[in-house]
């Protein structure tokens, strides 16, 4: 089978996370190769997630490495498993690639943690609040770049239909509610919306309000998608050149302390939610 020109997100973390794996144990490519009885130039483009693997020679290989991690190695074997392409696949060609790899991030995580100080989660806009979005990013998007923008931001919202989605908890600064993308109808009818997804039992949003001062990240926005193991956890950011993904033990670490601080100072859930309807009101 010839190698992927365009693996995904996830396959290139399957990969990479085998290389770790092979370097901790201090191990060759051409050891790998003759565990599976391969061509050594089949491994980098195993580890690089440019070929599949079978969820067996995961095993094979995390076993000959001498990882004591079974719950990672499940995992792992498990992500090899997958076959199916998933929905965001119809986009590619339409749109950059890393729109269809947060969308894949979303799909296979357990839970998703955000911090968001100016932007609303992709995950719970209204359509006409995203399309007001991407009408003000530069420089201006023709019109079918942002009607596939508009869409797949829509579609990606289907992952919290599933009969088992993802636990998506928000934190969310006043600021974020009150910048009127659209209009005040428009941002009036988007707060409702927050309102109504915040009841799902899935989804928890809380406020963090002007008045609770400062706190640590507060410039930026955090998405921290929990996989079935930690190792596996991704920090997305955003950036004006597109999103950037780390998953390094050290930077997961400090995420997860963000968060955690942004939370100490938020709102609880009912009082975050009368705050959004006083301020849906006020529209």
């Amino acid at each position: 089978m010839a190698p992927r020109s365009t693996p995904t997100a996830r396959q290139r973390r399957l990969g990479a996370e085998l290389r770790k794996m092979r370097l901790a144990a201090g191990m060759t490519t051409e050891y790998a190769a003759g565990l599976l009885e391969v061509p050594r130039t089949n491994v980098p483009n195993m580890e690089s997630g440019r070929s599949g693997i079978s969820p067996e020679r995961v095993r094979t290989l995390a076993s000959n490495y001498g990882c004591e991690e079974q719950p990672l190695i499940e995992a792992l074997a498990a992500m090899a498993g997958e076959r199916d392409k998933g929905w965001w696949e119809s986009y590619r060609g339409q749109l950059p690639t890393s729109f269809l790899d947060i969308a894949e991030l979303e799909w296979h995580a357990e839970r998703v943690r955000m911090a968001l100080s100016v932007h609303l989660p992709g995950l719970l806009q209204t359509e006409e609040h995203a399309r007001a979005v991407f009408e003000a990013v530069i420089p201006r998007l023709p019109p079918a770049d942002a009607d596939a923008r508009v869409a797949h931001r829509m579609d990606r919202q289907q992952v919290l239909d599933r009969p088992k989605p993802p636990g998506l908890y928000v934190i969310i600064h006043e600021a974020a509610l009150r910048m009127e993308f659209g209009g005040a109808a428009v941002a009036r009818r988007q707060l409702e919306h927050l309102l109504r997804m915040s009841e799902r039992e899935a989804v928890t949003v809380r406020v963090i309000p002007f008045k609770a001062g400062g706190f640590p990240g507060a410039g930026q926005s955090v998405v921290y998608a929990e996989a079935a193991v930690p190792q596996l956890d991704t920090v997305e950011l955003d950036s004006t050149h597109g999103p950037e993904f780390v998953d390094s033990d050290k930077q997961l670490r400090k995420y997860r302390a963000q968060l955690d601080a942004a939370e100490s100072v938020a709102l609880a859930p009912d009082a975050s939610r009368r705050f959004i309807r006083t301020l849906a009101k006020d529209l």
